[in-house]
């Protein structure tokens, strides 16, 4: 069970939020696997976590947009099958990646967006929220500073890794040797309204192939998903690279190419796992049968070829 709570300048003194926020969706999914639940239940669970806790960019206590409201995207998908279930520009779902799962279980559709996303969910069962149940008084000053500094004019500025990606995700190996990933995110703070980010975009923020690789990303996301850079990186697993040979090989691919910056954690059917990024932080937890860890800075967890 590997997670990632965000890839930039997380700044010291919120440091401990983020690894109690992370520590806590990683044990959420690890509970789900050691009971012998599926990866995409542990995936699910532990995305849940970090969407409930508002030290992250995603469910409750997001980023807000140019109108200052809270607008959703997640992702999750099944390596084994390749199903998968995306939701983008919703604002009144208050856990995004459970929506997403609905569509994945319960839809011969891939991606709703909007109130059609917010209708399919209602009726598989969820309860919609009112927007403000999703705002908390940070963004609203943060946004009001974004305005003051005009962000969005720049696009290297609105791109900048000091910048806010407190994106989430989650990937997950089973004993069934299946593997999954989900990533949950409320996108850049001062976005425009309807921008959709990679979050949710099956081979950019998110992909899971048992053939290949599981793959959740977190950052600036236009480039990422110019790149392809979910499946690109699972495409070099198949290709022999180890998850964490990918994993960093991505992140140089994504700054080479486009001066992108962000994140990467990646594991594959036989439990080897990788984390890279190229900001000054990321926040990421880690659980195996072997042991447990957690970082917010680029040293990467050791483990065995």
């Amino acid at each position: 069970m590997l997670v990632h709570g965000g890839a930039w300048a997380i700044p010291d003194d919120a440091i401990e939020a983020h690894l109690r926020g992370v520590r806590a969706a990683a044990e959420a999914g690890w509970k789900v696997l050691s009971a012998g639940g599926t990866c995409l239940d542990a995936v699910e669970a532990a995305v849940v976590v970090m969407e409930e806790d508002d030290t992250f960019d995603a469910g409750r206590g997001s980023f807000l947009n140019m109108d200052g409201r809270v607008q959703l995207d997640a992702c999750i998908m099944d390596g084994a099958t390749l199903r998968a279930g995306g939701v983008g520009c919703v604002e009144h779902i208050r856990n995004p990646i459970r929506a997403a799962k609905k569509i994945l279980t319960e839809s011969p559709h891939v991606y709703f967006v909007s109130t059609g996303a917010e209708r399919f969910a209602q009726q598989h069962g969820l309860e919609l929220v009112p927007n403000e149940a999703l705002i908390i008084e940070r963004e609203v000053q943060r946004l009001s500073e974004a305005k003051k500094q005009s962000y969005l004019k720049m696009p290297e500025e609105f791109g900048a890794a000091s910048q806010y990606h407190d994106t989430v995700g989650a990937v997950a190996l089973d004993d069934a040797g299946n593997i999954a990933a989900g990533t949950s995110t409320g996108g850049t703070l001062n976005k425009a309204p309807g921008r959709v980010g990679d979050s949710s975009l099956i081979g950019c923020g998110c992909y899971a192939d048992n053939q290949s690789a599981a793959v959740s990303t977190t950052g600036w996301g236009e480039p990422m998903m110019k790149l392809v850079l979910s499946k690109w990186t699972a495409d070099h697993v198949e290709g022999g690279l180890t998850p964490q040979q990918a994993a960093q090989q991505a992140l140089d691919y994504l700054k080479k190419r486009l001066s992108g910056h962000g994140g990467v954690i990646v594991v594959d059917t036989k439990g080897h796992y990788g984390l890279a990024h190229n900001t000054p932080r990321m926040a990421w937890a880690l659980m195996t049968e072997e042991r447990s860890a957690s970082g917010i800075d680029l040293r990467a967890p050791q483990q065995n070829a």
